[in-house]
């Protein structure tokens, strides 16, 4: 049951994280491969922060230690990178104001190339070095098989942005993000609400929780919004680089909205087949489409008037997404995302956490995760991703949804 205590944050606040025998120094390491991003997934600007960050020791030499994990390398990396270096802001603001009592962030990102194997093979990697709470993972199907490990570690953990169900099934576990079936339903009612269109088609990834997910919520809100699906295409991981059939599907069907519930990359291919076709239906998606601006060799036009969730815009008048932009502006000369603004407010809600809890550094990791775990459905945090923002004992957060806009090859708050 949440409780009524509010807590105010901004991003000049202090951190904690804590758990027992953590004695080394209070430094940041960044993955070890960052610097490795395949091309066709790397943003402009440089690839990861150089180096390590040194930050002064806490006088007992303690450092409390976050993990996070999430793809710097593939075709995903678009999302681990903005998450590792939003994260990194938070890590570095929170050591510089002096840590929580004296106590600094060491802060150890590793790259899963969004596969679940090598996701948990990073859990590992982590747990070896000492974590004591994870920030991640960034994807859903990596987030499924690690949140097993870190139930199973009572290890506390919280996704920026794995959005399936399972990311949060057990206590220990909750996320950021809204979730598949809140994506789903939110875009049918504000297609349904602002008239889009009657008649939409579907083209989902029947192989990704994620994508069947949302489109499983979207279908059954899509009813009650006198919204027709008149066309449905699904597309798998062995079979995502041909769309000319699901693109013609819906257009013969007469379809007014292409509503496709998957990620950047997928999009960009049947953007560009949409275009080869001349069909030119309303576009819109989820947040998985954040990053489609940045796919190498892509014709960025091809995507004006795309709408999609999300929970940020990075042209907000709110000081803190300001201050925020524009410290990921000088550090990566690029505008963040919102997994870069997800996982910014990560930290900070963790910080949160741990405060309310009461956490010192002489607890264990389990009693780090069950004293956080109470905390979390106390809370509530104004960010850059939202505000007033709580969370349920089940792991989902209460936020506002936002749908965004690409108009010259800007995204906008609608």
């Amino acid at each position: 049951m949440k409780k009524a205590l509010s807590l105010l944050l901004v991003c000049a606040m202090t951190f904690s994280l804590a758990a027992c025998g953590s004695k080394e120094s209070g430094t940041t390491t960044p993955a070890e491969d960052n610097s490795q991003t395949e091309a066709d997934a790397q943003p402009e600007g440089d690839a990861q922060p150089e180096g390590e960050t040194e930050a002064p020791a806490a006088s007992d030499g303690a450092v409390f230690k976050i993990g996070g994990i999430g793809p710097t390398t593939g075709g995903a990396a678009v999302y681990g990178i903005a998450v590792q270096r939003g994260a990194q802001i938070a890590v570095d603001e929170i050591n510089a104001a002096g840590g929580i009592n004296g106590v600094q962030i060491e802060f150890n990102f590793q790259d899963d190339e969004h596969d679940p194997e090598k996701s948990v093979n990073a859990y590992n990697t982590l747990k070896d070095w000492g974590m004591q709470v994870l920030v991640g993972t960034v994807t859903s199907n990596p987030c499924i098989a690690v949140v097993e490990k870190t139930h199973e570690d009572n290890m506390f953990q919280l996704t920026p942005s794995g959005t399936a169900v399972k990311c949060v099934q057990y206590d220990n576990a909750f996320r950021m993000c809204f979730s598949d079936p809140n994506q789903g339903l939110e875009s049918a009612k504000y297609i349904g609400e602002n008239g889009l269109a009657t008649k939409v088609a579907v083209i989902y990834d029947n192989s990704d929780p994620y994508s069947q997910g949302i489109y499983d919520a979207f279908r059954a809100e899509a009813a009650n919004q006198n919204i027709e699906i008149v066309a449905e295409t699904s597309f798998n991981s062995d079979n995502k680089t041909d769309f000319s059939t699901a693109v013609q599907s819906a257009k013969s069907a007469g379809a007014e909205l292409l509503y496709m519930p998957f990620y950047y990359t997928e999009a960009s291919l049947v953007l560009a087949e949409c275009s080869k076709q001349s069909y030119k239906p309303v576009f819109f998606g989820v947040d998985g489409m954040d990053g489609i601006l940045s796919v190498e060799n892509f014709d960025v036009t091809l995507a004006e008037d795309l709408m999609y969730m999300a929970p940020f815009v990075a042209n907000s008048d709110d000081e803190q997404v300001k201050s925020f932009v524009t410290k990921y502006q000088e550090s990566f000369n690029e505008i963040p995302n919102q997994f870069a603004a997800d996982a910014y407010d990560c930290v900070y809600v963790v910080k949160a956490a741990m405060e309310e809890a009461g956490v010192t550094a002489d607890m264990d990791a389990s009693a780090i995760c069950d004293a956080m775990v109470g905390a979390m459905t106390a809370i509530s945090y104004d960010g850059i991703t939202g505000k007033q923002i709580s969370w349920e004992a089940n792991g989902e957060p209460n936020k506002a949804p936002l749908v965004v806009q690409i108009k010259n090859g800007e995204t906008i708050g609608l």
